[in-house]
């Protein structure tokens, strides 16, 4: 037994082993794209540390993709071998992981919060418990889960960067936008590298329709994201975001193709379909679509991987946006499997995302299907009925934005002019920026 840079008791076979494992968590709370160096390295000094196979699982789940999921389920089974002699702390991450692998994301969030309340030094379970949080839709937990261990820290202890980024963004999709944007610019002043944070602020920017402010933070940081995942490509996809309130198409399409869907990076040729990296590519093409910007064939790519993700359920949100790609490309029998494939998850799986598939993402991407296809007033009804409850998706403020502008679009082209002032007027009260400053809605 050794204790980690927090204090707390891992098992381990060694010193060096535990500063590899130290290694390893940091890396993941600060988002750097070396982890599987780092996973090797600890493999080699302790192939039998039990965390080490819960992390495997939990990396696995963190790609929310099907493919993944029995390289997960088979971590957990290793976890379950390896954990016997070790804490209790530990046998409660290998349950988490296997509850988490077999569905239930929900349940795995309540044995992270047990394990937080008898170490809220545990940064791995913290993280865990937020990310997933984010997923289901429940910023309130988020918040409530701040607020709980926060108090537990010093500035001193390694992570607290982190506490304070998770800080940032739970304020900020809780609509307190003051105490989020002090967080988190204190957390960059720490680390300038700290790319949660760094989002955190840009979503308090972007609410708050601060454009000028909002390029220009984005901008300020890039020099610091060497040797960072994927979130990098969000904040570009934020900086975008900015640069579409201005009007400056041009600028949206010359991020896509060198910011947010680079695919000559290395980050996006060893992942092409990762989830976030496909929202941010879909729901910015549907919206330069609406404003008639010629997008060449960049749906295509899209397209080609959302037919090869057909079945593949595990990220509720992402679903609508692969089917924004093939709706765009015409593939309407491709579209077809993956609405087929959708009502036969809801169907045959148990645990919350089978839910959340079938009584959300499915009409919404119903919507968006018809939306393609010409279909307008179709699309409008089919989604009606679950605007209250498409949050429930995961995915922040802006991110949702994209589904109720689905909506909004259908509306106007289908001349339900009920449903244009339902929707302008749902903005309105969710959104602090009026419609009349959104490009989206302005000209509605």
């Amino acid at each position: 037994m050794h204790k980690d840079a927090r204090g707390l008791t891992v098992t381990v076979a060694s010193a060096e082993a535990a500063a590899a494992y130290d290694r390893v968590i940091d890396g993941y709370v600060s988002y750097a794209a070396d982890i599987p160096a780092r996973m090797a390295a600890l493999t080699v000094l302790d192939p039998d540390c039990p965390m080490l196979h819960c992390l495997k699982g939990y990396f696995a789940m963190l790609g929310f993709k099907q493919a993944l999921i029995p390289g997960a389920r088979q971590a957990a089974a290793e976890t379950w071998q390896k954990v016997v002699a070790g804490t209790p702390r530990e046998h409660s991450h290998a349950a988490a992981l296997d509850t988490w692998a077999n569905g239930h994301p929900d349940r795995a969030v309540e044995i992270w919060n047990q394990i937080l309340g008898n170490h809220p030094h545990d940064i791995l379970a913290f993280r865990l418990a937020h990310f997933v949080n984010f997923w289901l839709g429940r910023p309130e937990a988020m918040l409530a889960s701040v607020l709980a261990v926060e108090k537990h820290w010093s500035e001193a202890e390694a992570g607290y960067n982190a506490i304070l980024g998770c800080r940032a963004f739970a304020h900020e999709e809780c609509g307190y936008y003051t105490e989020a944007e002090h967080a988190g610019r204190e957390a960059i002043r720490r680390d300038p590298g700290d790319l949660w944070s760094a989002h955190a602020v840009a979503h308090v920017l972007e609410m708050q329709g601060r454009r000028g402010e909002g390029i220009a933070w984005v901008e300020s940081l890039q020099t610091n994201w060497d040797g960072k995942n994927n979130l990098k490509h969000h904040l570009w996809w934020h900086q975008a975001m900015f640069h579409m309130e201005r009007r400056d198409f041009p600028k949206v399409l010359a991020l896509y193709d060198t910011g947010y869907r680079d695919l000559e990076s290395p980050l996006t040729q060893a992942q092409p379909d990762l989830y976030i990296d496909a929202q941010n590519a879909a729901s910015m093409l549907f919206r330069l679509g609406r404003h008639g910007v010629d997008l060449g064939d960049r749906w295509v790519e899209l397209a080609d991987h959302a037919e090869s993700r057909i079945g593949d359920c595990v990220s509720a949100f992402t679903l609508p946006h692969w089917m924004m790609a093939l709706a765009a490309t015409g593939r309407e029998a491709a579209a077809g499997r993956m609405l087929q494939g959708m009502r036969d998850f809801a169907l045959t799986e148990a645990g919350i995302n089978a839910k959340l598939v079938g009584q959300i993402a499915l009409p919404v991407s119903e919507a968006i299907l018809a939306l393609g296809q010409g279909r307008y007033s179709r699309a409008v009804v089919a989604m009606r009925p679950v605007l209250g409850e498409m949050y429930r998706l995961g995915g922040s403020h802006a991110q949702q934005d994209v589904l109720e502008q689905v909506f909004f679009d259908a509306a106007l082209k289908a001349g339900m002019d009920a449903d244009v002032q339902l929707m302008i007027e749902r903005v309105s009260g969710r959104h602090p920026v009026p419609p009349s400053r959104r490009v989206g809605y302005a000209h509605g």
